[in-house]
């Protein structure tokens, strides 16, 4: 099954050097797609020995992640059969979908074609985290983002590459080539209205819970305090992570919802700002402050509680869009 009948794709070849001729063909593959108000882009660019090239395209009334699995789509569709390919993506839910088989939701048609295109070539996934600071990374995140509108102007690829090799090994973003830390810069990136969901649980006994619920925990009101708790670290956080951009807040919530069949409490965060980074650690952060402050506060009657499932729901804004965990 064919994926989205984009409009026609964007295709720029060039040339790279000769160096590895003779050698098997190794395939290298970036890829990312972007949303802004319903309009999808999505980009990949395709290293050989022989050369590489880039690939666009652009789709309204769409998602960020069909535009995720349509770069990996019409990157595959381009290759002969039987092609050795490894696929660098920082869709964290596209990569572990076809490695560790996290559940399909949406997009069951894109998903069918991707698989038939996984068996037909041998695909290694890679998940970047955050681009990496990889550079065909960071070219297809600003492609993609061209192709949804959220940038007027169209990447050249010699910005990100002084010379470009399919031997480029991916690289750590707070990691400078010595090996020492560093602060990444975001200079260049715009500034916009950026927010980011996240969401955690603790465990606990039933006495606990019903304690908590009937307000008779010894250090005071549980919840309110781990709110407050909650919404004070999440201000904090670029004091608490090394290398975190200090953010100034927009919004900052921070919501705990009894669980009581389940024995346990939800904790929900929204965060948001106008920057140049994103502010998904200032919401993880609020969630694990506000799920530690409730230990602190009931760890007198209940010192086997278990903290879990932190982790971002959701992000909006910046280059590369709009982005949905889907197994929420």
């Amino acid at each position: 099954m064919a994926a989205d009948p984009a409009e026609p794709a964007h295709q720029t070849k060039i040339i790279a050097n000769k160096k590895h001729a003779g050698q098997v063909n190794m395939i290298e593959i970036y890829t990312d797609g972007a949303c802004k108000s319903g309009v999808g882009g999505w980009a990949a660019l395709i290293l050989e020995t022989s050369g590489h090239r880039d690939m666009s395209g652009k789709l309204e009334d769409t998602t960020s992640n069909r535009m995720e699995l349509s770069a990996a789509i019409h990157s595959l569709e381009s290759l002969p059969n039987g092609s050795e390919v490894t696929i660098f993506s920082d869709s964290e839910y596209l990569v572990k979908t076809m490695t560790q088989g996290w559940k399909r939701n949406t997009n069951l048609d894109l998903w069918e074609s991707l698989d038939y295109l996984n068996i037909s070539h041998t695909v290694t996934w890679q998940w970047v985290k955050g681009h990496a600071n990889i550079s065909g990374n960071e070219y297809v995140n600003e492609l993609a983002g061209f192709e949804a509108g959220v940038t007027k102007t169209r990447p050249t690829i010699d910005k990100f590459f002084k010379t470009l090799d399919p031997t480029d090994v991916p690289t750590l973003t707070h990691v400078d080539p010595q090996g020492r830390v560093k602060m990444v810069d975001v200079g260049w990136k715009p500034v916009s209205d950026r927010e980011a969901t996240a969401q955690g649980y603790i465990l606990m006994q039933p006495e606990t819970i019903n304690l908590i619920r009937d307000n008779l925990i010894k250090k005071g009101d549980v919840l309110t305090i781990a709110q407050i708790a909650g919404i004070m670290g999440g201000k904090r956080t670029a004091e608490l992570i090394p290398l975190c951009h200090p953010l100034p807040l927009n919004k900052l919530d921070v919501e705990l919802e009894l669980d009581v069949p389940n024995n346990r409490v939800k904790i929900s965060v929204l965060a948001r700002t106008s920057g140049k980074t994103g502010v998904e650690m200032e919401a993880l952060t609020a969630a694990s402050i506000a799920a530690l402050t409730i230990y602190d506060m009931c760890k007198g009657v209940d010192r086997w509680m278990t903290i879990e499932g932190i982790g971002l729901v959701s992000k909006s804004g910046g280059l590369s869009g709009d982005i949905q965990r889907e197994d929420t």
